[in-house]
């Protein structure tokens, strides 16, 4: 069990996404590990980004920049690729965004999923696909206890529920076709990462990271929400873990997967709010946003019992840790040091511990 680098070297991998932020780690950590990596996604959906500050187009076998709603262009370039594992990133993945835009924010999570699938199904090499979802594609009945796998798909805004509808096309396509195919095929939902290197609009770290870079304060919109906060590289390592038993072992992971910290990470916003100021220290502070905002849920945390035994996936950094490292990645950035070095030298971190843990 664990992270295998033999398993990865000259492994051919097609990430879509790879241009954002959980892509972007992941495209660093897979070549570090020795895989050859195909990329499809937009253009860097952020300025500044991590793709773009961590030289991530420098670790690629090939860039490509194309929509997943081009269903003929990116089966030719899965085609092209040859590879033997998808990972499928590419989403619209935020929940306020949702509200603005949701007949792209379902054309982008459904039929960018489809088309992703069909693309998996019409490529010789293909022997294992994951496919990233959310920890919000549940049906969230604000419970205090974690969702598990088997429970129901929902969603009441239109970014969770696009994702449950992926979950959906998901099991569909993994008993209709990708099962007799004898490719392994699984899905992940991962908790609320943060990490160095996002500066996506209304998400709690990017926004506290550029309201201190500005030594303004950070406006707090939902301060008792709870969410399952975990560093980037936790959920990562777990796709990693993953994707090598669908491989090994395809009929006994073929299935969905929670990658989440453990209960007491669990934790309100405010919480993370407090200890970023004081790792941000100087002039920090935040306030209470009082304008009004659309529906978002209270509380949301996992259960990752599965992942915990048949996987023997644990995480390795409490919320602190993570928060703490984080907060050293902009602090880095701010001083203009080399990210893509800083970016490695955190992964390589990071896999020492998980390792040895």
């Amino acid at each position: 069990m664990g992270i295998n680098g033999a398993f990865w070297k000259g492994r051919r991998v097609f990430l879509t996404g790879h241009t954002g932020f959980k892509g972007s780690w992941l495209s660093l950590w897979l070549q570090q590990l020795g895989a050859k990596i195909t990329g499809y996604a937009l253009e860097p959906p952020t300025t500044p980004s991590i793709f773009k500050e961590t030289k991530v187009s420098t670790v690629l076998e090939k860039s490509i920049i194309g929509d997943i709603l081009d269903a003929d262009f990116f089966l030719k370039s899965v085609q092209r690729a040859e590879p033997e594992i998808i990972i499928h990133m590419a989403a619209q993945s935020l929940v306020r965004h949702s509200y603005v835009d949701p007949v792209g924010t379902y054309a982008t999570n459904v039929m960018g999923t489809v088309n992703m699938l069909e693309a998996a199904r019409n490529t010789a090499t293909v022997r294992a696909v994951l496919n990233i979802t959310t920890d919000k594609c549940y049906e969230n009945k604000e419970w205090i206890w974690g969702y598990r796998e088997n429970e129901p798909m929902g969603g009441d805004d239109p970014y969770s529920s696009s994702k449950g509808c992926a979950e959906l096309v998901s099991t569909a396509y993994r008993k209709s076709f990708l099962k007799n195919k004898g490719i392994g095929f699984a899905t992940a939902r991962a908790g609320n990462v943060i990490g160095g290197g996002d500066w996506a609009k209304d998400r709690i770290i990017p926004d506290a990271m550029r309201a201190f870079i500005k030594n303004e304060p950070l406006l707090v919109r939902n301060p008792a929400s709870t969410r399952p906060w975990q560093h980037v590289l936790e959920p990562l390592s777990g796709y990693i873990m993953l994707c090598q038993k669908l491989i090994e072992q395809p009929e006994n992971f073929t299935e969905g997967w929670n990658f989440g910290p453990i209960n007491e990470d669990a934790q309100p916003v405010s919480v993370l709010a407090d200890v970023m100021v004081a790792s941000w220290g100087g002039k920090a502070k935040w306030e209470l946003d009082k304008d009004s905002h659309p529906h978002e849920a209270r509380y949301l945390s996992l259960d990752c019992t599965k992942a915990n035994r048949k996987l023997n996936w644990h995480p390795v950094w409490r919320l602190e840790r993570a928060l703490e490292e984080t907060v050293n990645w902009y602090k880095a950035w701010h001083q203009k040091l080399d990210m893509h070095e800083f970016t490695l030298r955190q992964i390589e971190i990071y896999q020492q511990e998980h390792l040895a843990k």
